[in-house]
């Protein structure tokens, strides 16, 4: 697995690097060697945010957590990936072994703060067809609260998102 570290508004130590490769080598038998990860610390009000986004045959598995020390966020990191991993086994397992996958979601940005010009960003996803099921999947695994996807039923543009109560939403366009 290869590994690309991004420090904002603080400074990453070797030993901390080394670390992080020592805690995510246990992944290994699970990812592929083309896989990539995406260690991101950000240094906040003295609070340090520690992200991991995990690239592998077109799936993205995401853990976000803060804490005071950047190790103890990064043992966080860890746990969160490794039930994330467990929770979705046997789909994760079929989904790797036949390599159907092939899009990328959107991360999120940093906040926007309300001005009289808004500041977008733009992004491209490449997409396949998937599943409704798979797109709930690949939201939860992203930690976010929609994904755009194409439908392999209808192969039209939908959006699934999480509503309250612990269920889930469907957008598809009217024709």
């Amino acid at each position: 697995m290869k590994i690309a570290y991004t420090a904002r508004k603080v400074n990453l130590k070797d030993n901390f690097k080394e670390l992080c490769e020592k805690k995510l080598s246990k992944f290994n038998k699970i990812f592929s060697e083309d896989a990539t990860a995406s260690v991101v610390v950000t240094l906040y009000k003295n609070r340090q945010t520690v992200e991991v986004t995990v690239s592998d045959n077109g799936m993205i598995y995401r853990a976000e957590d803060t804490q005071d020390e950047m190790n103890d966020a990064l043992d966080k990191v860890v746990d969160i990936l490794g039930r994330q991993l467990r929770k979705n086994k046997t789909r994760l397992s079929r989904r790797l072994r036949d390599n159907t996958a092939d899009f990328t979601a959107i991360l999120p940005d940093e906040d926007i703060e309300d001005e009289e010009e808004f500041d977008i960003r733009y992004k491209t996803i490449p997409v396949k067809p998937i599943s409704v099921e798979e797109a709930i999947l690949q939201m939860n695994m992203l930690n976010h609260d929609f994904f755009v996807f194409i439908n392999a039923e209808t192969n039209e543009t939908n959006v699934v998102y999480k509503r309250k109560g612990n269920t889930y939403g469907l957008l598809e366009p009217e024709v």
